[in-house]
């Protein structure tokens, strides 16, 4: 059969939302760590202000993602990537003239709006409707690339401000982000959401982890226990993870480690976090998703527990390495989960709504890390009360039922 104009290669696809994936780590928390300790020395605001900097600029940020959710159905990932590289580089860009907390904030709102709502959420969401075998697969390489560039990226930019200052490190910033995403737009399919499911070079059959007949709307997702199970543990993750990457030199070094080791701790993470996302995607169809959130929740768990214990880089390396594969997993279960469950129809709404959730959460953690520390005098005490969070949320997720077509059709009934 002839290849639609327009569609892309598996390959292709994958490709793409990749390499755009890890071009969003500016705007992740990872990219943004190196910044914290110059920020708080060259604008002259302590670390509480700077993290409560940080949690207003990304809540608001995070109201953005259910609208580019419907965005994406409505237009396909190509418009919505193009707009949001633009913006997001130039956020960039205009950070490099910040002066004062004010400013600080207003680019947190872009930066987290732009790079890890819109770009993640487009990339990945792109995946999802444009594949429909070997998804898990596609979407565990997604995300280990995706997460490989995000977690190295803190050793560049930490090079970058060490050799020309805070601003030189955000204008090459700005320019790497136009000239890797940009590209990578053409890689893409063109999506109608008129057009009946088309197969990409390569494929011959449905994606036989979808459960038959669904395509649920958002509205009737979020009546489902499912849907919430999956928010909270991307929730806990985005909590948790953020506020750990956010304080993770001030951690470390308070532990035994210098603060160039304690940036080079986000490689172990990439490891484990790489070999998380290929395994969750490469055994979405054999495990239920449900125990994947629980397993994922335990790693995350047992990360903060094991940090009471860390004393130096052999104990950190271990740290590192359960943490990144706590962070790494969940970017592959979320979207393989979402679209078992609800079909891929109106999946951009339906991520829009869970990314909002887990940009909303990012918010929170930076500032509750600093204000334990603040209470407690030290992180080990927050660490562990927080990791009652996780646990919570693993037993949540074994205890929802699972929804099938049945499901939905009640769903269906009950929005009539």
């Amino acid at each position: 059969m002839k290849k639609p104009r327009g569609t892309g290669s598996w390959s292709g696809t994958v490709l793409a939302a990749a390499l755009i994936t890890a071009a969003t780590a500016p705007g992740q928390t990872a990219g943004l760590s190196p910044f914290t300790d110059p920020l708080i020395e060259q604008l002259e605001i302590s670390r509480t202000d700077l993290s409560f900097s940080y949690l207003i600029g990304t809540l608001a940020g995070a109201a953005a993602p259910p609208f580019i959710g419907r965005g994406l159905d409505r237009w396909g990932a190509r418009k919505v990537i193009t707009v949001a590289a633009l913006v997001f580089a130039g956020t960039l860009l205009a950070l490099s003239f910040a002066t004062n907390i004010a400013g600080l904030t207003v680019g947190f709102v872009f930066l987290r709006m732009a790079g890890q709502g819109a770009l993640t959420l487009a990339a990945t969401t792109a995946v999802v409707k444009a594949l429909t075998t070997r998804r898990g697969l596609a979407l565990g390489i997604t995300a280990a690339v995706g997460s490989a560039g995000i977690s190295l990226t803190p050793v560049l930019v930490n090079r970058l401000i060490s050799a020309g200052g805070v601003e030189m490190a955000w204008r090459y910033q700005a320019v790497a982000v136009l000239v890797i995403i940009l590209p990578m737009v053409l890689l893409l399919p063109r999506y109608r959401k008129t057009a009946p499911p088309r197969l990409a070079s390569g494929e011959s059959q449905p994606h036989p982890e979808t459960i038959p007949g669904a395509d649920w709307s958002s509205s009737q997702a979020v009546r489902a226990p499912i849907f919430w199970a999956i928010a909270a543990a991307l929730a806990a993750t985005g909590v948790l993870t953020t506020g750990l990457a956010f304080h993770q030199i001030s951690i470390l070094t308070t532990q035994g480690l210098t603060s160039t080791e304690a940036a080079a701790n986000f490689i172990p993470q990439t490891i484990t976090g790489i070999l998380a996302t290929l395994v969750a995607g490469a055994l979405s169809h054999r495990v239920d998703p449900r125990f994947a959130l629980a397993a994922s929740m335990a790693l995350l768990a047992a990360a903060l527990g094991f940090l009471q214990v860390v004393n130096g880089l052999p104990t950190a390396l271990i740290y590192g390495l359960i943490l990144g594969a706590a962070s790494g997993s969940i970017r592959a279960i979320e979207p393989i989960a979402l679209s078992h469950y609800f079909g891929t129809e109106n999946i951009g709404g339906i991520r829009g709504i869970i990314t909002a959730i887990n940009v909303g959460s990012t918010a929170l953690g930076p500032i509750l890390f600093s204000l334990g520390r603040d209470l407690t005098g030290n992180y080990s005490v927050p660490s562990l009360i927080f990791a009652l969070l996780p646990v919570s949320v693993a037993v949540f997720a074994l205890l929802c039922p699972a929804p099938g077509r049945k499901g939905k059709l009640m769903a269906r009934g009950a929005s009539r």
